[in-house]
């Protein structure tokens, strides 16, 4: 499959290789075939399009081969036809053989979920070796689609993810300098979610389980913004924030940095991967 999008993206047609149980809450889900030796990225908080089949197919209904309309003529197959799609981080590319990993946040899948799972987590707890994807990714290492970019002179990182951002902010931390000062912050639901990370900066991460705490609530506010408000920085002059997850939350973390901490709004980057009570569909019908 050769198809170009909105170069340098394009289509990529892949099968799942193995599967990994991380935690609770997430699984990591290895996906291969000829098509990733012209997938190219550096990693680190690359943005990714997953179009996955309904139960029963075979292989998910994407019209790639109408190229630059195929997003029309997605948009107009039937409800039980169309690919799900959805968004992820690259969480790790390697070569001979071309693999790529995505961890999923799983949610509703426990049988006594208050809110039943959607068709991602219902996929991803399921997926076998051998199951079919379509992925829309990158042809270039360097692209639109990553936005950790700290400028040149940083000398603070400071990150903030939920489960839905732990892959990004974990490939960040593995691409940073020796030496450089770090402060992570990520939200889990259960302890048994939290990873070893590695990373050659001097870093400071904290995890922060909500099972742990009654008065957490759901992902994010306020057990975030606590975390942070009470968080001491190590001197700096020129800081950068990564924060991404829940939206609410993460406009809420922004307003903190900039409003209560002085750092300029522009070296802060911000990214709502979802918002609590709205489907990616729903999301994409208001144009978010």
């Amino acid at each position: 499959m050769t198809t170009a999008v909105a170069a340098p993206f394009r289509f990529f047609s892949l099968r799942v290789a193995t599967t990994r149980r991380l935690g609770p809450s997430l699984v990591r889900v290895t996906f291969t075939g000829p098509d990733l030796r012209a997938f190219h990225s550096h990693g680190r908080d690359q943005s990714l399009s997953l179009f996955l089949p309904h139960p029963g197919q075979s292989e998910p209904a994407v019209p790639y081969e109408l190229g630059d309309t195929w997003w029309q003529g997605w948009r107009e197959l039937p409800d039980d036809v169309r690919a799900v799609m959805r968004s992820y981080t690259l969480r790790a590319l390697r070569r001979d053989p071309d693999e790529i990993d995505i961890d999923f946040a799983l949610h509703g899948t426990e049988p006594d979920a208050a809110v039943p799972a959607g068709p991602a987590s219902r996929w991803a707890s399921a997926a076998r070796p051998g199951d079919r994807v379509v992925l829309l990714g990158p042809a270039v290492e360097d692209n639109r689609a990553i936005r950790f970019r700290p400028p040149a002179d940083t000398d603070l990182v400071l990150l903030w993810g939920d489960e839905t951002a732990v892959p990004a902010v974990s490939a960040v931390l593995e691409s940073l300098p020796a030496g450089l000062r770090v402060r992570a912050w990520l939200e889990v639901p259960h302890a048994a979610d939290i990873q070893d990370l590695e990373t050659a900066a001097d870093a400071e991460i904290t995890w922060l389980v909500r099972d742990e705490r009654a008065d957490a609530g759901p992902a994010g506010t306020p057990l975030a913004l606590e975390a942070l408000r009470a968080a001491r920085f190590p001197p700096h002059e020129a800081p950068y924030a990564w924060i991404a997850g829940e939206s609410g939350c993460v406009k809420e973390l922004r307003r903190h940095l900039v409003r209560d901490r002085g750092i300029d709004r522009r070296r802060v980057t911000f990214v709502g991967y979802w918002r609590r009570g709205l489907s990616e569909e729903q999301l994409r019908e208001r144009g978010e």
